[in-house]
């Protein structure tokens, strides 16, 4: 896993940027790409310093929400309360389960703008907008918090079998995403997925979903990096920054991010409908 700068421990203009990033995304929680960059003194105050203007907006997440909206993949089977209830969910627990896939679907796509302009700004590409212009958006309202993390090292055998089929690779190893350790905390519901959500991630239907995601990010970056403010206020690139390593990591969330994406909204949607 890569280092991390937990939430409890942030502090000063960190912890700012924190609590910026939970409310302009309308989640209770910070994901792991800026949670990384916090351990390399003065990354992400610059990098968030840079590309802010174009979350404060909402310019930033409204686009990455609308491309991620539409992605074609076939739905999951719905699963029945009756199921539900079998597989050891009950209603509040339906409820948190919802919630947490909802805040994968919506934190997702905007991290990889994020991602996206933070690598225009690593090669060499600057703002050069006039001014920042008043904006009168407001977030979408944020959601409950989720569930804790499930810790791996003290699992069951089983579970940890049923989780690991989910797992991503990383530079240092195999590891299981947030969303999966999220969920991790009702079994029955995680053994039903790995058998019927699983085996979609080695799809070609998957993957296309993925690469369309990725591809309208891209194509959208430019547009978003040049309204961005050419402003003194902002901080410069940390001296020593090893831009490689940097690159190395927002690549991993590049290749998660999508799952997230799609594996969220396939078992939101298949859960009952709250109507």
């Amino acid at each position: 896993m890569l280092a991390e700068l937990s939430e409890a421990k942030a502090s000063g203009e960190i912890a700012d940027i924190f609590a910026e990033v939970r409310r302009l995304f309308a989640v209770p929680y910070v994901s792991a790409i800026y949670r990384h960059l916090a351990t390399t003194p003065g990354l992400l105050e610059w990098a968030w310093g840079t590309v802010a203007p174009a979350f404060r907006d909402g310019s930033a997440q409204e686009t990455s929400w609308r491309l991620a909206a539409d992605l074609p993949v076939a739905p999951l089977a719905p699963i029945s309360r009756e199921a539900l209830h079998v597989l050891g969910v009950d209603a509040s627990a339906e409820a948190a389960v919802r919630a947490t896939c909802e805040g994968f679907v919506r934190v997702a796509p905007a991290n990889m703008m994020f991602a996206a302009l933070l690598k225009m700004l690593l090669a060499g590409d600057k703002p050069k907008a006039d001014g920042t212009k008043a904006s009168t958006w407001s977030p979408p309202q944020p959601l409950p918090a989720p569930p804790k993390l499930v810790d791996m090292a003290t699992l069951d055998e089983a579970l940890r079998a049923v989780l690991m089929r989910f797992a991503a690779t990383a530079a240092d190893g195999p590891f299981v995403p947030g969303l999966y350790r999220m969920l991790g905390h009702w079994p029955g519901l995680m053994a039903h997925l790995s058998v019927v959500l699983a085996p979609r991630n080695a799809a070609a239907e998957t993957h296309a979903a993925y690469d369309l995601l990725r591809a309208r990010i891209d194509a959208a970056v430019p547009d978003i990096f040049a309204r961005l403010p050419a402003s003194a206020a902002a901080p410069a690139m940390p001296s020593g920054l090893d831009r490689a390593r940097v690159l190395d990591a927002l690549a991993t969330y590049r290749k998660t991010s999508p799952e997230m994406v799609v594996f969220g909204r396939l078992i939101r949607d298949a859960l009952p409908s709250t109507v």
